[in-house]
């Protein structure tokens, strides 16, 4: 069969591609509006999801089409109609969408592609001004800590915390533990059921630490873990206090990155260790890409998001050793660096 495609791909493909991407994330948003992928757990034809949700038949077909073509979606022939198809959810969506399913990720996915287009609108007077829209009120930051960020803590920050300590010795003998800027203490509550020694304190502002606090007792860890409001950067979190320090995207905001890392490091033992992930803006335009977007709100509105390399320099420079760096770790929106840094034991 003689092929069409005499022309390789459009150059304006990939920006044609950007625009387009909106009408997926619409499609996506009003699925998780419908819990569509709650229902097609078991597999359903276009006329029952459009009876079952009393929606228009023909424009419900078009959206399980759209959403089979992003892969959230698988189809098979129903056998007893020839040429209609039966949709059923799939695995991803099973896992991450399904509003039953432990690790569902929908509210948080929502909340970002909120935040994101806002911050979108912002755009153009932040270039021209230099001033954007104020920082979230104390209630929404708790509800954030209560539903968006433990969403996306279960959905991926867990899972790269667990390959992370998998992967350092000293993990089997910590028994001390602060999680800074822990949210709602998914990670602490992780690391205290993979180390049944483990025992310690999630530290963030008092609006997600009392979001903490009561994960701690539902999971029948208030006993080893305790959640404490405060704030990095003027209130004290001890001094050779903790084997094992995990620090997830705190350093952006916080005034002087430097003064915060010695504050650390005094608060670990000697031969502690710290693991700090956070984002760092690549040299490469691929790699680039798949973190400014999500970033760039932050470096435009005035924090600080270090260029790769950076972060390592300025552990050393705080007096952290043996250190190791691990670049693109899967983080929730973006990939992330993370650093491992340590006391010396002397």
């Amino acid at each position: 069969m003689n092929s069409l495609n005499v022309m390789p791909r459009h150059p304006l493909q990939p920006y044609w591609d950007i625009a387009l991407a909106s009408v997926q994330a619409d499609a996506l948003h009003e699925a998780l509006e419908l819990d569509l992928f709650r229902l097609l757990v078991d597999p359903g034809t276009v006329k029952e999801v459009a009876a079952r949700l009393t929606l228009d038949v023909g424009n419900t077909g078009y959206l399980l089409e759209l959403l089979w073509s992003m892969r959230l979606l698988e189809r098979q022939a129903d056998t007893s109609v020839p040429g209609r198809w039966r949709y059923c959810s799939a695995e991803v969506a099973t896992y991450f969408f399904d509003s039953n399913a432990p690790r569902y990720c929908g509210d948080a996915w929502r909340f970002r592609r909120q935040s994101l287009r806002h911050f979108g609108g912002e755009l153009g007077t932040l270039v021209r001004t230099g001033r954007g829209g104020s920082a979230p009120a104390a209630t929404a930051w708790r509800e954030a800590a209560r539903r968006q960020i433990a969403q996306e803590q279960r959905a991926a920050t867990v899972d790269a915390a667990l390959a992370v300590v998998a992967r350092l010795p000293e993990f089997p003998r910590v028994r001390w533990l602060l999680d800074l800027g822990g949210g709602p203490g998914g990670v602490a509550i992780a690391l205290a059921q993979a180390n049944p020694g483990l025992r310690g304190v999630v530290f963030d502002l008092p609006e997600a630490a009392e979001v903490a606090q009561a994960n701690l007792e539902r999971e029948g860890l208030a006993g080893r873990l305790q959640a404490r409001g405060g704030d990095l950067v003027s209130d004290a979190i001890g001094e050779q206090a903790y084997d094992l320090i995990w620090c997830s995207s705190v350093l952006h905001f916080v005034p002087d990155p430097a003064a915060s890392l010695r504050k650390i490091l005094a608060a670990l033992r000697p031969g502690g260790v710290l693991i700090c992930a956070q984002a760092e803006l690549p040299d490469g335009s691929t790699e680039a890409l798949e973190v400014l977007p999500y970033y760039l709100s932050l470096c435009m509105r005035g924090r600080r998001v270090t260029r790769q390399g950076e972060l390592r320099r300025a552990l050393a420079a705080a007096g952290f050793t043996g250190l190791e760096s691990y670049p693109g770790v899967p983080f929730p929106m973006a990939p992330v660096t993370v650093l491992i840094g340590r006391r010396s034991p002397i």
